[in-house]
């Protein structure tokens, strides 16, 4: 136990000690967009423990609460410090489940994308010829169309092939899966790249001599060194998987209306916009902004800070 303690210490010592987080408590706005992020994700993953109601349990709902301004405004109720929608949901409580969905979301489809583009990056790269021409031109085709389009079409298509009866059983899994293949190919052009400058190196040359497998040399040897620029296009990423989501919710093809994210909120809300609530289009979108922003900014500094030309 006693070395565990001694070991936890000095692993933080060395992090305290390293030069990315002098970087990150040398930059305010880091700090800040941090400590935002922090705060969000924290709200979404304890929502069932700090939303004031639960906004899709149908029994709690008051319908006679609903449409209620916010708690600063004329006719606004304690209860419900960002007021009401149409069905009487608390808007506070229903952003906090919805970014648990958006939230959801982003991450499982970035995990997806890593997954597909970082395995046929190392593919590509290490085995070249061919395979490597396939796959980069696949590659150059999907650039060749906006990452919305890739999902509206892969989304589309399931509706299509799908049981009408499934469709909103399965619309998040369909949701992550168009997500996450349409934004695959940064990662496997980053990867691809950095597995062919790798692969001419001296210790995988010495491994091939000795017999190591070409999937031992790619899971042991190359793609640790090759993961530094992924994470910093994963931090990148996710801000864009959830506008994506947002954007596909907002139009209506995202998570079905049991369970709106940030996006099916806004799109309720827009109905009502030049009705006078603006409260429940207005939070849910600066929610989303806030997010995103944090955590673009989170990726911006991560990548300065992993530069070694800018140390």
């Amino acid at each position: 136990m006693a070395e565990i303690q001694a070991e936890t210490r000095g692993r933080l010592a060395s992090l305290a000690d390293s030069d990315l987080w002098h970087s990150f408590k040398g930059s305010p706005v880091t700090i800040a967009s941090a400590l935002v992020a922090l705060l969000l994700v924290l709200g979404a993953l304890l929502a069932p423990v700090v939303a004031p109601h639960n906004p899709f349990d149908l029994a709690s709902l008051d319908i006679m609460a609903a449409n209620l301004p916010p708690v600063w405004a004329e006719g606004g109720d304690p209860a419900y410090p960002l007021g009401t929608d149409d069905q009487g949901r608390d808007v506070l409580s229903a952003i906090l489940y919805g970014a648990r969905i958006s939230l959801l979301v982003g991450f499982a489809s970035v995990l997806l994308s890593i997954l597909i583009g970082v395995s046929l990056g190392l593919v590509s790269g290490y085995v070249g010829g061919r395979l490597d021409a396939v796959i980069m031109r696949v590659a150059d085709v999907q650039l060749s169309f906006p990452a919305i389009l890739i999902a509206l079409l892969i989304d589309g298509a399931a509706r299509g092939l799908l049981p009408r009866d499934l469709h909103e059983s399965l619309a998040l899994y369909v949701l992550v899966f168009a997500i996450g293949f349409s934004g695959w190919v940064q990662y496997a052009r980053t990867v691809r790249g950095a597995t062919m400058v790798e692969s001419r190196k001296e210790y995988v040359q010495a491994a091939q001599i000795i017999g190591i497998g070409p999937a031992t040399i790619l899971r042991r040897h190359i793609l640790p060194n090759v993961m530094g620029p992924v994470l910093v296009i994963a931090t990148i990423h996710l801000a864009i998987a959830i506008i994506t989501e947002a954007t596909l919710s907002f139009l209506g093809v995202g998570v079905p209306p049991t369970s709106p994210s940030l996006g099916t909120l806004i799109r309720f809300g827009n109905e009502y916009l030049f009705s006078g609530q603006w409260w429940i289009s207005i939070f849910p979108g600066v929610v989303l902004v806030l997010l995103v922003l944090s955590v673009n900014l989170l990726g911006d500094w991560l990548r300065d800070a992993l530069n070694p030309r800018l140390r």
